[in-house]
């Protein structure tokens, strides 16, 4: 058990900063975000067997993450917003995302910013991608393309010579 603790601890420390940054990128919302990747790592715990045994357990933690926020969002699609209390929180200085990045991420579809999360911030495959999404690889390389292109069109021309990965360190 104590091998398993250590493990699960040493995964945790080496990916919980790309995950929440993959996170982030797609929900737009840093508190949120921490919320869901918290509660994702602490179900990778729960099924820790399972999950070190997954092709890549970090994709496995930001899909969890990101199915706790479409669970999150259905739940609240059925609650009254109060005047401005439910604005998404702008990101502070510290969260190492560029918030030019940020914004252009937001105006993304989802499932362009989900591609770019699992491509770009936890650097997997093609492959690995439309598995842990579920959908073709093709398409896949169709949502990076279109979703790569918007950003070069509304990122400032400072931010375009450098990647993704560069801009959110």
């Amino acid at each position: 058990m104590r091998h398993e603790q250590d493990e699960f601890a040493d995964f945790y420390r080496a990916s919980r900063d790309s995950c929440l940054k993959a996170v982030t990128a797609v929900v737009g919302d840093r508190e949120l975000a921490e919320e869901q990747v918290a509660e994702a790592f602490t179900r990778a715990w729960m099924s820790w067997g399972k999950v070190r045994r997954h092709a890549a357990p970090r994709a496995w933690v930001v899909r969890t993450a990101l199915n706790l926020g479409v669970s999150w969002w259905r739940r609240r699609h059925r609650e009254v917003p109060l005047a401005d209390h439910d604005a998404a929180a702008p990101a502070r200085p510290g969260d190492g995302v560029d918030p030019a990045l940020l914004a252009a991420l937001r105006r993304l579809p989802a499932r362009q910013r989900e591609v770019l999360a699992l491509r770009i911030f936890l650097d997997l495959d093609t492959e690995t991608t439309a598995k842990v999404i579920g959908i073709a690889p093709g398409t896949v390389m169709a949502h990076l393309s279109r979703a790569v292109a918007a950003l070069r069109r509304d990122l400032p021309p400072a931010n375009t010579d450098t990647n993704a990965s560069e801009v959110m360190q």
